[in-house]
């Protein structure tokens, strides 16, 4: 009987014991680190046309009670690009992400990515939303008709002159 009692306790006792001993996760905020907020970690450019190239800026405080250090910042494609700060955030401190987005090559719905990494281990992912449209249409000039030369016909229907 005693036996029986002590198995739902050790049970318990083991599940306890192994969730004290997970592993603690990347991205995870440390109780002391440094703690990156955004305003918004998404933004629109709203309606382009193609080969325009848009800049956002991303901003962030830092609001943990360590500096925060940005280890990487990468696009999700060649045509946009993260600037970041590189010196290290103080706790209660600010900065900028800018990114630039070029659309020369892209059309319609567009969703791009800039992946950050701090803290050596934690990661942010900014969106930067919006429609690429086809470039204006451009015109030939008009042109006017050339009279034709020694009674040359000036199209296919037209008759030499005699």
């Amino acid at each position: 009987m005693k036996k029986l009692l002590l198995l739902p306790l050790f049970l318990i006792g083991s599940m306890t014991a192994a969730k004290a001993q997970a592993p603690v996760t990347s991205g995870m905020e440390t109780k002391n680190g440094p703690v990156m907020k955004f305003e918004t970690d998404t933004m629109s450019f709203g309606k382009i046309k193609q080969g325009d190239v848009v800049t956002r800026e991303y901003k962030f405080k830092n609001t943990g009670k360590e500096p925060l250090i940005i280890n990487n910042a990468v696009g999700s494609c060649g045509c946009t690009v993260p600037d970041y700060p590189k010196e290290p955030i103080k706790p209660n401190g600010s900065g900028v992400i800018k990114v630039t987005f070029n659309s020369a090559g892209k059309m319609g719905m567009q969703d791009k990515t800039v992946t950050l990494t701090y803290d050596t281990d934690k990661t942010i992912v900014l969106h930067l939303k919006g429609t690429v449209e086809a470039p204006a249409a451009t015109t030939a000039p008009a042109t006017t008709p050339t009279a034709p030369q020694n009674g040359a016909p000036t199209q296919a229907t037209d008759k030499p002159k005699n």
